[in-house]
């Protein structure tokens, strides 16, 4: 066994491998990396402990994916997969099939929220869960290293009891987690298959040489007996999976169980879980038990099959009382999975004296750490402990919550844990990635690493959670109190209180252009100098955008940060060692670019000691009272109470109350996050500008847009503007919104002028004079003028119409999200979207803001997503809906005809008839349905109440009011493809 710093994903997969000729797989995240890798080994020419390379076939979703792995287990070649989540949902079918005919084989899961009022991407139990009755066994795993050495129990065991097997590990937490581990070779498993096993297998196969049928249609004379036949196969199953933990203990000095458990051997109070909950359970236990209580932990490693006795084997006899946790929710039980089997296996041992409460807690990997663990002991050991609990949320709904508000630190001594705020696609995670592994594999320390994003594809926020130590690191949880803190991203500083969490003595890592205590006094908020001064923060500060710029690497700082943290932090790793194995580490990624790139790099590596400075602040910091404002912001209810706490990661902190129980939220919320992450925006040169609006067509996310106010308006003193071309009476301005830009220059390439309109400059240069420009252009009115000259259906008369999508969640310079924009100012107005999940349906549809916005009459695109590969399905429901509604509103019209023309109605019915039989004749075109619209819905909104005869009719008319236009029907892609789907806008 050799040490190596991987994640979850690289360690499942190194096992699955070893024990496969063949993965059928779909990607969906967190898995995806599993196959990712597997694929890049087989094209490598690696091979497994057979001497083969591994045959990876992607398939068109995990559907059918499940059903490849189920053929190929048919014939007879040892198959695996990686899903998780609604993907593993959509191959449950397939793994009814495949325990009932005993095929050996592992799904290896990086467990997931489902997609239930919203999707979420990140762990919980709750797609596993789902699986339980399959016939499946079920293995868990808690960390890095358990997934290595039980992936290899799950595949030994398959092979022994016939019994598929599904391994499960948290999504994120364990299979992005970077951890220092064992990892074991392949020819130290091999001694441990059974090749008679596998040999056993082939024989079963579908083979013309001897051939079998399979799967055959029962009658209810035999099909009940029959399914009782697999009872021995899974009666053996937990023996072979002890069995095979024990040589793999016996391999690896690590002993497992089907539960193991820790804790004072005379505990009264004991939880009960799996997953990677488990080592920040047992963290916190540590601390507990020699502050003098008596509590202790059982891990449930094999959840499936359920063995009663190896349970009640691993309760200690002194035990009072259980608490049961379950990462899962299932509405409408009695209770979560884990907590009916604790509970009916106490039930049928008879076993009396124990008391058991069950709790949720971690669903869609909701932080749970030893505050939390520390919460539910405190619960059991008061005298009414309350039962079906959660904890880590504010429930003030039906108040299950738990108060965990009380500070519990349970790491160990000796460790040192980082966090590194970034912006997303920076490259500070890739960088931080390769600091851990140059820790891990060349120092004796252990090492664990983690990752925090948001859903916003770039230009969000990332945080890196680093630990380092001489002991293995159980904290499976985000980091909360740091001994140093990086800030790569300067706008950070006033939008986060990024400084909470820094211990006394502390180091603080600040990547800004201000470079002396003076600049320094003027742009830190007033409380952010005090905490530096008052718990006497070591306090550094790097202008890395201007060294990288110096360099060559544009707005690459992440080499050079990365190489100022490991200058700062020499008690990790002596400097001039981590200098020597960064270059190493440029060499192998950018040598195929090109001696020059490599050299930018390591001069950038050099450059940080230079460029860094320790700033002296004075000791009046600690009374501070001014200095730069807190973000702005925006003076919106929704925006304040719920989008901001989720903008500034105290998300955590809100009730349950404060979201509509269907997941629905309000659209055009984008506008006021303000986000001003760009290091340089485009500067308009009117005299050189052409007025094509192209620069406004290919922005990404709307941020640059033609302004027209008429002459002689009231405008700013920076606002300059020009005569419109071919239309007299109005001024042309080209307007950036300077806090929402990405900075990605694609405006200013675009532009076809000779000289250039535009001109990247950096933000804080025109900043000030922009915002305020910016917000005086939205105030200006929408002329009737600009767009019966300029045609909708041109590229410059397009750009004059509101983007109804803006300021989204896109990579800068996204190619995708032009189109649409486009669309949206198209349709946007009558706009109905079925999304597929991926790209688009992040940058469109992610938490807690909304790109799709309304216009002035309150209309605007409806947005909806179920799964990944639904929407078209999704889509042409939709769209039957719409019909459907709009086909009975003809009836009612054609109703209404008949009565007028036979003489009944009133007076708001005067040439209804004609208004009736127009809407009929316009209803599927565009304009004239817009048009006749209006005119109907008048008249019925005037009749409807007046008591006339046509009450009733008008009534239900005035109901499907919304339904009275035509609709422009869509359906996007998870790649941001889209297609009008017949009904819709393209007429």
């Amino acid at each position: 066994m050799k040490k190596m710093t991987i994640d979850g994903n690289t360690a499942a997969s190194h096992v699955a491998y070893a024990f496969s000729e063949v993965a059928a797989i779909y990607p969906i995240t967190p898995s995806s990396p599993m196959a990712e890798v597997a694929d890049e080994w087989a094209t490598a020419g690696r091979v497994n402990m057979f001497g083969q390379k591994l045959k990876l076939a992607e398939m068109q979703s995990e559907a059918g994916a499940a059903g490849a792995v189920h053929g190929s287990l048919c014939a007879g070649a040892l198959t695996t997969t990686y899903t998780a989540s609604q993907g593993l949902l959509l191959m449950i079918p397939n793994m009814y099939k495949i325990a009932g005919e005993l095929m050996p084989t592992v799904f290896h899961v990086s467990a997931r929220a489902i997609a239930a009022h919203s999707l979420n991407i990140f762990g919980d139990h709750q797609d596993v869960m789902a699986c339980r009755q399959t016939g499946f066994a079920m293995l868990a795993s808690g960390s890095v290293q358990e997934v290595m050495d039980l992936a290899l129990v799950a595949h030994l065991s398959t092979l022994k009891s016939k019994v598929p097997f599904l391994h499960f590990f948290d999504g994120f937490r364990t299979s992005h987690e970077v951890s220092k581990i064992d990892v074991i070779d392949y020819d130290e498993m091999k001694p441990l298959v059974n090749m008679d096993e596998i040999a056993d297998f082939r024989a079963r196969s579908l083979n013309p040489e001897h051939p079998i049928q399979k799967g055959t249609a029962q009658n209810g004379d035999t099909y009940f007996q029959n399914r009782e036949t697999a009872n021995p196969y899974y009666l053996a199953t937990p023996a072979i999976v002890q069995e095979k933990m024990d040589q793999v203990s016996a391999l690896t000095g690590r002993s497992y169980h089907l539960f193991d458990y820790c804790g004072a051997p005379d505990a009264e109070y004991v939880t009960v879980l799996m997953g990677s909950g488990a080592d920040a359970m047992e963290e916190t236990i540590n601390k507990m038990n020699k502050e003098g209580h008596k509590v202790g932990l059982i891990k449930v490693r094999l959840y499936r099959p359920f063995v009663t006795t190896a349970f009640i084997n691993a309760i200690p006899k002194t035990c009072k009382k259980l608490a049961v946790l379950d990462r899962t929710k299932e509405p409408g039980s009695l209770g979560e999975p884990l907590y009916l089997d604790v509970c009916t296996a106490l039930l049928e041992s008879n076993i009396k004296n124990i008391d058991v409460v069950g709790g949720r807690y971690g669903l869609g990997s909701k932080e749970f750490n030893p505050s939390m663990c520390y919460a539910i002991y405190k619960n059991l050991e008061a005298k009414e402990s309350k039962n079906h609990f959660t904890v880590g949320i504010y429930d003030d709904l039906t108040n299950t919550s738990l108060d965990f508000s009380e500070k519990y630190d349970a790491a160990p001594e000796g460790a040192t844990s980082c966090k590194f705020y970034g912006l997303g696609s920076d490259g500070t995670v890739g960088a931080n990635k390769d600091s851990i592994k140059i820790i891990g594999d060349h120092t004796d320390m252990f090492a664990q690493a983690y990752f925090f994003y948001d859903s916003k594809k770039s230009g969000g926020i990332t945080v890196s959670h680093l630990r380092f130590g001489k002991t293995p690191i159980q904290s499976s949880y985000l980091i909360d109190s740091a001994d140093f803190i990086a800030c790569h991203n300067p706008s950070y500083i006033t939008r986060y209180n990024l400084l909470a969490d820094i211990k006394e003595g502390g180091k603080f890592l600040l990547n800004s252009s201000w470079n002396t205590v003076e600049e320094l006094d003027k742009n830190l908020p007033a409380s952010v100098k005090q905490l530096i001064a008052k718990r006497k923060v070591k306090f550094f500060n790097i202008d890395a955008i201007k060294l990288a710029g110096e360099i060559g690497l544009g707005n690459k700082t992440s080499t050079i940060l990365q190489s100022a943290f490991f200058y700062i932090n020499e008690q990790i790793m002596a400097y001039g060692e981590a200098s020597d194995f960064m270059k190493k580490a440029v060499f192998k990624k950018f040598s195929k670019k090109g001696d020059a790139i490599v050299n930018m790099n390591y001069s950038a590596i050099d450059s940080a000691v230079s460029g860094l400075v320790e700033v002296k602040y004075p000791d009046t910091w600690a009374t501070a009272t001014d200095g730069a404002d807190w973000n702005k912001v925006a003076d919106d209810k929704y925006f304040k109470e719920v989008v901001n706490p989720i903008l500034i990661l105290e998300g955590d902190n809100l009730p349950s109350s404060a979201f509509n129980a269907d997941g629905s939220v309000p659209t055009g919320t984008t506008k006021f996050e303000k986000r001003g992450v760009a290091v340089k925006i485009p500067k308009w040169i009117p005299e050189n500008c052409i007025q094509c609006n192209q620069c406004a067509f290919v922005c990404p996310h709307a941020c640059i847009r033609p302004a027209i106010n008429k002459e002689g308006a009231e405008k700013p003193a920076n606002y300059t503007t020009k005569a419109v071309t071919g239309l007299a009476g109005f001024e042309y301005r080209m307007q950036v919104s300077p806090l929402d830009c990405m900075g990605c220059g694609v405006c200013a390439d675009i532009c076809p002028s000779k000289n250039k309109a535009l001109e990247m400059v950096p933000l804080a240069s025109i900043e000030a004079e922009e915002v305020v420009n910016y917000d005086y252009s939205e105030t200006l009115p929408k002329y009737d003028e600009i767009q019966d000259k300029f045609k909708t259906s041109t590229v410059k008369g397009s750009q004059f119409k509101q983007p109804l999508f803006e300021f989204s969640g896109a990579c800068a310079g996204c190619g995708e999200t032009p189109y649409v924009k486009l669309v949206t100012q198209l349709f946007g107005d009558r706009m109905i979207v079925a999304n597929a999940t991926g790209c688009s349906s992040i940058y469109g549809g992610s938490s807690p803001t909304c790109p799709y916005t309304k216009n002035e009459k309150g209309q605007g695109p409806a947005w909806a997503n179920s799964l990944f590969e639904d929407n078209a399905e999704f889509g042409y429901g939709m769209n039957l809906a719409i019909t459907a509604r709009r086909n009975k509103i003809k009836t009612y019209v054609e109703e209404m005809i008949a009565k007028m023309e036979a003489g009944e109605g009133c007076q708001h019915s005067k040439d209804g008839v004609q208004i009736c039989k127009d809407w009929i004749a316009n209803m599927d075109n565009t304009e004239g349905s817009i048009a006749t619209s209006e005119k109907l819905l008048a008249m019925v909104e005037g009749c409807k109440d007046c008591g006339c005869n046509l009450d009733e009719l008008c009534q239900k008319i005035y109901a499907e009011k919304d339904c009275l236009v035509k609709k422009s029907m869509w359906i996007f892609g998870g790649d941001g493809w889209a297609y009008d789907i017949g009904y819709g806008g393209l007429d």
